[in-house]
């Protein structure tokens, strides 16, 4: 994150301005020194001169002489960038990214083939995270930017239900494909209070000048609360400490970019660090390891305790908990949690009093696997349910999931019988088959090469929930060893 001390450098290759240390809103003055307070009234960054007197009359313009700022900004931060030597950034009009998953079909497929938005794992909370590269944006007069939100819309609908986190990566946004100013205003509004809810946090990567011009605008718009959300880092580095930076997609466009401020920064090519050997992982490890290193710690146990306390503890005092699954809870604490259950030492969840806490160290525990609890074979067969007529799904669920190995069969019996206890409670706790589904979808599969993309979500979603309501039907068949059921 950028911090109050150093040079400023008004070059798009590096930060151009500093915001406060820890994060920046609105209303950021009161976590500024004095001396810097007042320069934050007209917006949270720091910039250039020339740039703050030309925000200072920034309320008195007309809508075009703001349009026309941002267009200066965008276009000078090009030809500095151009001067020190830095690629112009290319703006195809072909697909950006491959997706073996996206197809014709898909509804938004004329926006959605460039990769501008990608689903990217979790954050450091199991918080979904997407992704937003404007790098991936072609030229403005070919990306019809009302399906752009349209798009936006039909992808964050996925999420709202359950904390969610967006991060932006700036770099690539230039006067060619960025959208109008009106626009930005338009799709801000579009979103209202059910997008902004559950997003807990906004990233904005590699920022430049032009996002203080943007601030100064959407100021009037944006409430202190939602302007607490937003972070900026200028180096991708920084992201590690929020996120599991090894999920993101980044554009390789935008990890040179990273790398040519990161050389700057050090006046030099940085050089390799050479990093230890992992430790083995301890005789009573839970997280991270596989379901096959579990059982043979704890004398041929096939479900994993920290799964079973979990279970049993929700199943006592959590079924009727409005929203179960789809809060987060503090990081530090589960982090304390996880190592309690590696070191083998006991842990109390009353004493923590808050149920959504041994429920995100279940989600946890999964999403943690080596290996995903529906393994990595079973992943396009999975995604293929979306083509399999309507009333033959159940069946063709129930196959996948007799093809299963034992150990990872019983576990996940053990699991869908819990999730569709509580689906059965959804009266109380507001958590149907279908709201489960989008909670544990990702947390049971995803592919081994990098994180499943949007366009999986779906077929993913709708393979967990039959097994959730259709739990009796589809785990019928099959015998599993005794000491697995609920």
């Amino acid at each position: 994150m950028c911090t109050l001390a150093g040079p400023r450098v008004t070059s798009s290759l590096r930060p151009s301005f500093c915001p406060s240390p820890d994060r920046l809103s609105g209303a950021a003055g009161a976590e500024l020194s004095d001396e810097r307070r007042s320069e934050d009234q007209e917006g949270p960054l720091s910039s250039t001169p020339s740039l703050q007197a030309a925000l200072a009359s920034a309320e008195n313009m007309l809508e075009i002489d703001l349009e026309a700022l941002a267009e200066i900004e965008l276009q000078k931060e090009e030809e500095e960038a151009t001067t020190l030597g830095a690629p112009r950034v290319s703006l195809a009009s072909t697909p950006a990214c491959k997706d073996s998953e996206l197809g014709i079909d898909h509804p938004y497929y004329d926006v959605a083939r460039h990769g501008i938005l990608q689903l990217a794992g979790d954050d450091n909370s199991g918080r979904r995270v997407i992704t937003f590269s404007c790098c991936r944006m072609p030229p403005s007069h070919e990306l019809n930017h009302s399906r752009l939100l349209g798009y936006l819309k039909y992808t964050l609908d996925q999420y709202v239900e359950n904390d969610y986190t967006i991060v932006y990566f700036h770099y690539g946004l230039t006067s060619r494909n960025k959208p109008s100013l009106s626009w930005l205003q338009s799709a801000y509004k579009e979103f209202g209070r059910k997008y902004k809810k559950n997003l807990k946090a906004f990233y904005v990567v590699h920022p430049t000048d032009f996002i203080k011009v943007v601030w100064t605008i959407f100021k009037p718009l944006i409430s202190h609360k939602f302007g607490k959300k937003v972070t900026y880092f200028n180096y991708l580095s920084e992201l590690r400490e929020h996120l599991k930076y090894d999920q993101l997609m980044i554009p390789p466009e935008v990890i040179r970019h990273d790398e040519k401020l990161q050389n700057m920064r050090l006046g030099r090519t940085p050089p390799l660090v050479k990093m230890p050997p992992p430790r083995p992982p301890l005789p009573t490890q839970q997280f991270g390891v596989s379901l096959k290193y579990i059982r043979d710690k704890n004398k041929g146990e096939l479900i994993p305790p920290v799964m079973k306390e979990t279970v049993t503890y929700l199943k006592d005092k959590g079924l009727h908990s409005e929203g179960l699954f789809r809060r987060s809870a503090n990081v530090q604490t589960i982090k304390e949690i996880q190592r309690l259950y590696n070191q083998g030492k006991p842990v109390n969840f009353d004493d923590y009093g808050d149920i959504h806490i041994p429920a995100v160290i279940l989600k946890t525990f999964l999403r943690e696997l080596p290996q995903p609890l529906l393994t990595f074979e079973a992943y396009e067969q999975i995604l293929a349910i979306i083509s399999v007529e309507s009333s033959l799904r159940v069946t063709h669920c129930k196959e996948i999931v007799g093809g299963l190995p034992e150990h990872n069969y019983a576990v996940l019996k053990y699991l869908m019988g819990f999730l569709h206890m509580v689906s059965q409670e959804c009266i109380f706790n507001k958590m149907t088959g279908s709201n489960l589904a989008c909670v544990f979808g990702l947390n049971l599969i995803w592919p081994s090469n990098g994180a499943s993309s949007l366009n999986a979500l779906m077929p993913l979603n709708l393979f967990t929930e039959l097994m959730i309501d259709f739990y009796e039907n589809i785990f019928s068949s099959r015998v599993v060893p005794c000491g697995t059921s609920l």
